[in-house]
C-alpha cells in the first residue's frame, strides 16, 4: 500500500485512514426484474485490479435501495423533465430532438460504447459532444452548459436507454491515443498532496476515510444524482472536484484533458452494465 498516498489523504480529511471495509455482496435488480452486472472479471486492459465492482456495492443500504426502484429514485425526475425537452421545439430551425431522432428508444446502446471517436472529424467525442452539436448545428439553438440541468437531464434520459447493457468502450484504432493519455492522467500525481485517481480507486478502494467508503471510481452510472447535491452530476463535475481537492489547478469540464480520462476511466468498466441514472450519496 502507498504509505504517501495515505499520508496525503489523511492530511486533507485530518484523520487516518480506517480498515477497510470492502464492498458488499447484494444483487443490483432494478424494478424487480433488470438484472444489472454490478460485478465482473476485470478487462485485460485495466491494471492493477482483477474484478470490477459498481460503486453501488459501496454505498449504504439506503442509497442503495433508492436506485433499485425506479419510483423512488430520486433522478428520475429529471428524466421526466428530459422527455419534454426532447419534444421541444427550439432553435431557429425550428425543430426537436424528436424530429430527427424520433423515439428516444432509438438511442439504445450508443451510452455503453460512449465516449468514441468520431468518424468523420477523428475527434474523441463525449455524450454532451453530442447533444450539442444537435442543437447548434440541427436546431439553431444554443448551446447547453455541460453540466447544467438540461444537459445532464438528457445526458441522463439517453443512457437510460441502454441500463442493463454492459459497457463496451472501444481503446483500440483511433480511440488508442486519447485512451494513452487518460491513462496518464489517471496514475499522474496531482496538487499539493500529489495525489493520483490511481491512489484512491486502485491502491486504496474499500477504505473507509471518515464518511467516505471508497469505491473502484466506475462511471456505468452516469450521471448520478448525488445526494450530497440533491441534482445529476456529470463525470467531469466529479473528475475537476476530485483534482480540486488534491490543492491542485484542475481542468475545466468538456476540456480534451477530461475527454481523455472520461474514456480512460470508463473502458475500466467494461463488462458493468450501464447504470444510468445512478443514486450515489
Amino acid at each position: 500500500m502507498n504509505k504517501k498516498a495515505l499520508m496525503a489523504i489523511a492530511v486533507v480529511l485530518a484523520v487516518p485512514v480506517a480498515a477497510i471495509a470492502g464492498p458488499d455482496d447484494d444483487n443490483l435488480v432494478i424494478n424487480d426484474e433488470l438484472n444489472i452486472i454490478s460485478v465482473t472479471e476485470a478487462p485485460a486492459h485495466t491494471e492493477n485490479l482483477d474484478t470490477i465492482y459498481s460503486g453501488w456495492h459501496f454505498r449504504t443500504d439506503e442509497t442503495q435501495a433508492l436506485q433499485i426502484d425506479d419510483f423512488d429514485n430520486p433522478a428520475m425526475i429529471f428524466v421526466d423533465q428530459a422527455v419534454d425537452l426532447y419534444e421541444a421545439v427550439d432553435g431557429a430551425a425550428g425543430k426537436s430532438c424528436a424530429s430527427c431522432h424520433e423515439d428516444v428508444e432509438s438511442f439504445k446502446g450508443l451510452h455503453a460504447e460512449m465516449p468514441k471517436v468520431d468518424a468523420e472529424s477523428g475527434e474523441l467525442v463525449v455524450m454532451e459532444d453530442l447533444i450539442n452539436t444537435c442543437r447548434t448545428e440541427r436546431m439553431e439553438a444554443d448551446a447547453w452548459k455541460w453540466s447544467g440541468a438540461d444537459m445532464q437531464a438528457m445526458v441522463a434520459l439517453i443512457g437510460l436507454q441502454s441500463r442493463g447493457m454492459p459497457m463496451s468502450v472501444a481503446i483500440d484504432g483511433a480511440a488508442a491515443p486519447y485512451w494513452e493519455q487518460g491513462k496518464e492522467m489517471y496514475y499522474t500525481r496531482y496538487g499539493q498532496l500529489e495525489l493520483s485517481c490511481a491512489n484512491c480507486h486502485e491502491e486504496n478502494w474499500g477504505n473507509m476515510i471518515r464518511a467516505d467508503h471508497l469505491s473502484q471510481g466506475m462511471t456505468n452510472g452516469f450521471p448520478t444524482y448525488r445526494l450530497k447535491q440533491a441534482k445529476l452530476i456529470s463525470r467531469h463535475n466529479r473528475f475537476r472536484g476530485c483534482i480540486r481537492d488534491t490543492r491542485a489547478e484542475t481542468f475545466s469540464e468538456g476540456s480534451d484533458e477530461f475527454r481523455a480520462l472520461e474514456l480512460y476511466v470508463a473502458s475500466r468498466g467494461n463488462g458493468l452494465s450501464v447504470e444510468t441514472p445512478a443514486v450515489r450519496q
